[in-house]
């Protein structure tokens, strides 16, 4: 996990405002979450969690809420990001079962195999197909054989007037969080250039590579899709 550009997008004023500017996705999240919950249900009561990219926590509280003895290790090369995944632990009352790695998945020390990795939203930062199959070969290789990979992803590929459709209705949630045009239009030439938006089928496709089972598309919602998948590349 070497790609350094989510370090720099979410510095300390990003990190401070991004709960607020994805208030308005506030009920998609929760949606997506209770999927994922009921996706890893059947984890050991004391399961090992690692959540890639954790950014400012909010799935890793959302789990630690549910499965009240699973243990978390959140990795985040962003450290403005991690202080607020830190604060929200401590007012939630689960930092005890929390490690905090600031850093990538090559920095991250051994351990014991995961149950599980959470990856949302962040593998899109990874412009190369080559660099993006290497990242899930990482996280495939800190869990144990079968254990659960969920990602979600910013997909494109479709006809461009599904995609002009789609990213009017994106513009109204995000001028609806307190966006403005300035932060847009960064958004817009962050597209190509320091986010790789792909098709679906692409996706699952370098999900597979990297040592997973055929990604299995449970959510959707305008340009997010998220898939889960089971590790299957031996030990």
């Amino acid at each position: 996990m070497k790609n350094q550009t989510p370090a720099i997008i979410f510095d300390q004023k990003t990190a401070a405002s991004y709960d607020q500017k994805t208030d308005l996705w506030a009920a998609g999240r929760e949606a997506l979450f209770s999927f994922i919950r009921l996706i890893l249900a059947e984890l050991p009561a004391d399961a090992r969690i690692l959540c890639v990219g954790v950014g400012t926590g909010t799935e890793l509280i959302a789990l630690a809420q549910a499965f009240p003895q699973w243990q978390f290790t959140a990795v985040e090369p962003a450290s403005a990001m991690l202080d607020v995944c830190r604060q929200k632990a401590e007012a939630s009352g689960v930092t005890s079962r929390c490690t905090f790695h600031e850093g990538y998945l090559d920095s991250l020390p051994a351990s014991d195999p995961f149950d599980a990795a959470t990856c949302l939203l962040v593998s899109h930062f990874f412009t190369q197909p080559e660099e993006r199959s290497h990242f899930f070969h990482q996280i495939a290789s800190r869990l144990r054989r079968s254990g659960y990979l969920i990602n979600s992803d910013l997909v494109l590929g479709m006809s461009p007037s599904v995609y002009e459709r789609l990213f009017e209705v994106w513009l109204r949630m995000l001028q609806g969080s307190g966006w403005t045009e300035e932060d847009i239009e960064k958004m817009r030439a962050a597209y190509g250039r320091d986010v790789a938006a792909l098709s679906a089928p692409e996706i699952e496709s370098i999900i597979a590579a990297g040592g997973f089972d055929t990604p299995v598309l449970f959510f959707q919602t305008l340009f997010i899709r998220a898939w889960f998948s089971r590790r299957t590349s031996p030990d």
